[in-house]
């Protein structure tokens, strides 16, 4: 996509988790002057350095952008940080992560999935009906790896790339440009970053700006007008489908008939579809069950990091005895306690900064709550109560910030408590 003659000459790569460590490897190794900074004092940055990048850690002095023609921005870097905001003002392009891995990719056709729920459970789903089609398929983007990680890599030309796109990694597309995009849906979410559901909407809707008449978009029956060109394919929960998902819930129903949709219009053949919605039975942290103990079944769903997400979960399950809360993102919980209200949630066990947030919008359903604290309390609190039946559902409806590296940590803790009762 990119000739070597468009590459930067000097480039700063800001923010060196999976992503911007990706991006600046893959700069380095197209013979590009990588200089990767990040905040964080205690990152291991060896195997940037072996590879030649010069790393600054702690530092984000505007000095930084001297010399630099290229700004690479990790998503979880917001757009208002001070380094960014000086590479705007002395004219420096910035680009997100999965634009510089959009023009690194030799060509290949990006499927791109973005919404505020289901992305990585509808991405991995879509990369089994390729492979179930024989089809080659890269799954990549905010389900984990990188979509610069695929620029190191021997990717056939034909493989269609399966993106999971974030409202934080779309801030700053510029060419990125998907024939299929698919978005789920859109609740409040990120608040504490976007700052209003219009501007998060906004994010999320960049994933269309680049299409053509020749492409696609698939979006939620009745969803209003988006950018782009594209022709417009509706979804929703109860479309007729080429097989029942093995996946449980409505919520997971709606994103096989997203999923089914956006494979159709990439060519795949409904036999196809029809294995791989038979034969996919989820990913890890969402809806995952992890145990069972006298006969209570233990169900981690740490991926539900925004209410919306927790409130689909409850609607999967009856007798339930809810593990929620973390660290703030700016999101209501009304919504989500009058859910837990209608289907009959026995108890709630709260932990982490929000906890307190949480209980006072149980309280005002009349959903009984434990004020738990943290994850192996809440664990021991909610075994104990239940009875034969019950479901412990960890759905957190928050981040995991205050307590947790991230979602998978979290949920990797919750099936170790869970093993150890």
């Amino acid at each position: 996509m990119m000739a070597e003659t468009d590459l930067p000459r000097t480039a700063l790569v800001l923010g060196l988790a999976r992503s911007g460590e990706a991006a600046a490897l893959a700069l380095v190794a197209r013979g590009v002057r990588v200089v990767a900074a990040d905040r964080d004092e205690e990152l291991d940055g060896r195997r940037l350095r072996g590879a030649g990048v010069e790393v600054r850690l702690g530092a984000d002095d505007p000095a930084l952008l001297d010399g630099v023609d290229l700004l690479v921005k990790s998503p979880g870097v917001p757009t208002e940080a001070p380094l960014v905001a000086a590479a705007r003002e002395r004219a420096v392009p910035v680009w997100s992560e999965v634009e510089l891995g959009y023009r690194l990719l030799p060509g290949n056709p990006i499927l791109g999935v973005t919404g505020t729920n289901g992305k990585t459970t509808t991405t991995e789903l879509l990369g089994a009906i390729f492979r179930a089609a024989g089809r080659p398929v890269e799954v990549a983007g905010n389900v984990g790896r990188p979509l610069t990680a695929l620029a190191l890599e021997d990717v056939d030309p034909e493989a269609w790339v399966v993106t999971e796109l974030s409202s934080f990694q779309l801030e700053d597309v510029h060419h990125f440009h998907a024939p299929v995009a698919i978005l789920l849906n859109v609740t409040p979410d990120h608040l504490d970053r976007h700052g209003t559901i219009e501007r998060y909407t906004e994010a999320k809707l960049r994933v269309f700006e680049n299409q053509g008449e020749d492409d696609t978009a698939i979006l939620p029956r009745g969803f209003g007008p988006v950018p782009g060109a594209a022709r417009r394919v509706e979804f929703a929960a109860d479309d007729p489908l080429p097989a029942e998902p093995a996946l449980r819930g409505e919520h997971n129903r709606e994103n096989a008939a997203a999923a089914t949709a956006a494979a159709r219009a990439a060519g795949i053949p409904d036999e196809a579809i029809a294995e791989a919605l038979r034969s996919f039975t989820g990913v890890p942290h969402r809806l995952e069950p992890v145990g069972e103990l006298a006969g209570v079944r233990y169900v981690n769903d740490s991926k539900a990091t925004n209410p919306e997400a927790a409130e689909r979960a409850l609607t999967a399950y009856d007798r339930v005895r809810l593990i929620a809360g973390g660290s703030r993102k700016g999101t209501p919980f009304a919504a989500l306690a009058r859910t837990a209200r209608e289907r009959g949630v026995l108890g709630a066990y709260l932990i982490g900064e929000s906890a307190g947030e949480l209980a006072e919008a149980f309280a005002a359903e009349g959903v009984p709550t434990t004020d738990a604290g943290d994850l192996a309390t809440a664990v021991r609190s909610a075994g104990a109560d239940a009875e034969p039946g019950d479901v412990v559902l960890l759905s957190p409806a928050c981040a995991s910030f205050d307590q947790f590296r991230d979602f998978e940590e979290r949920g990797e803790r919750f099936r170790a408590l869970v093993e150890a009762l």
